[in-house]
């Protein structure tokens, strides 16, 4: 219990470089600084909503992150993640009488912006709100890319694969929503996992090769069309109809040639299915494969997902936005920057000694079974101190 103890607190105090630089570019992809109203409906931001200035039984509204910062200083604040789309409400019709500081201007509404129940702090099917302290079960939260609510894994309908490997995901309402999707994912989505007997383990469903097996064994069966008599094939081949215009001018070889005009009725024609229930996961490519034609597009319209063809609408393009031209950048980042490359090295240095020094230290804890205590911390930091006093002294002599 002691070694399980501390494996867990290594996993809530640890936090991995790539976990970390995630959640910076979160914040890093939007302006700490400036009033996002300015610029319109953002394609992507961070959004927070204000329990103090709009509470529950008030209308949505949401606040970008350097009124977030300025403006609603000590406020109760709930972060949002990311919204598309959306237009700063500080400061509008909807805070009554209360001000943004950094753009007073403003419309009385945002009618572009969409909401939902996590500007009122309740997110999932549930309605349940975030950290939600009835809830004793520890369950990862997922973010559709459709709604951009967020679900709990057990509320999705389907199982979950592995964290690391969680990719864009679209609920069973926002399928339903957008039918179509469901053939796409028969084809291109992570494939479905079902639960064998009563047993734990899982098993994916590869419905395409089931298709192809199935297709195989109709081809071996004898067909109704072999029965037909030779004059009623003859007839058929020779019976009238429009002529493309590759036959119409003498190009033969050029009418045989198979033109893809929709991927969608190309996808559907083969025929293969998906079981319309739950929650889909989807690769990151997955975009890249949706059909552009005209037919297509006036669909996305309707359901009101054209942005899914906006391959830097994703948050994966966002976060790399933030990472690669940050607005506002991390102090430790800043104050690297202005070092030299001595200088630079010696802080990298500090920072990875300190971090393998405290999970050795938890690590010990936990094998030998000791209560990390206030106590242990400070001797283990007086420690990395003397240690690092040895090793200037032995460079200066």
């Amino acid at each position: 219990m002691a070694a399980n103890k501390g494996d867990s607190d290594i996993d809530d105090i640890l936090t991995s470089e790539e976990e970390l630089e995630k959640a910076l570019c979160v914040l890093a992809g939007s302006d700490p600084d400036n009033c996002s109203y300015s610029k319109g409906y953002v394609k992507r931001q961070a959004v927070f909503a204000c329990n103090t200035c709009t509470p529950n039984d008030a209308e949505p509204a949401g606040v970008c992150l350097a009124c977030a910062n300025k403006c609603h200083d000590g406020h109760d604040i709930f972060e949002l993640y990311t919204k598309r789309n959306f237009r700063c409400d500080c400061g509008n019709r909807k805070f009554g009488g209360f001000h943004c500081q950094l753009n007073p201007v403003k419309e009385e509404e945002n009618i572009r912006n969409r909401y939902n129940h996590n500007f009122s702090g309740f997110y999932c099917t549930c309605h349940r709100p975030y950290p939600d302290t009835d809830d004793q079960d520890e369950d990862e939260m997922i973010q559709c890319v459709i709604c951009e609510d967020w679900l709990h894994s057990r509320h999705l309908g389907c199982p979950v694969v592995e964290p690391e490997e969680l990719q864009e995901m679209v609920c069973e309402a926002c399928m339903n929503k957008a039918p179509f999707l469901w053939t796409y994912a028969a084809h291109i989505a992570v494939p479905p996992v079902i639960q064998v007997g009563d047993a734990e383990e899982e098993v994916e469903v590869d419905i395409e090769g089931e298709d192809r097996e199935a297709g195989q064994r109709k081809d071996e069966e004898p067909s109704s069309s072999d029965e037909r008599t030779e004059p009623e094939e003859a007839v058929n081949r020779s019976s009238p109809g429009k002529r493309t215009h590759e036959e119409m001018t003498g190009s033969p070889a050029m009418a045989t040639t198979k033109i893809v005009e929709c991927k969608l009725k190309e996808l559907q024609a083969r025929g293969l299915e998906r079981l319309r229930r739950g929650a889909v996961f989807w690769p990151y490519s997955w975009r890249a494969e949706l059909c552009t034609c005209t037919s297509c597009k006036r669909a996305y319209v309707a359901a009101e997902v054209q942005f899914l063809l906006d391959q830097s609408d994703t948050i994966l393009a966002y976060e790399k936005r933030g990472l690669h031209e940050p607005f506002g950048q991390h102090p430790l980042m800043a104050l690297m920057n202005s070092m030299d490359r001595v200088q630079q090295l010696e802080v990298i240095y500090g920072f990875n000694e300190l971090t393998t020094s405290i999970s050795e230290f938890l690590e010990q804890c936990a094998s030998e079974g000791k209560t990390v205590t206030v106590e242990a911390v400070h001797q283990l930091f007086e420690e990395l101190q003397a240690r690092k006093r040895r090793r200037t002294s032995d460079g200066n002599q």
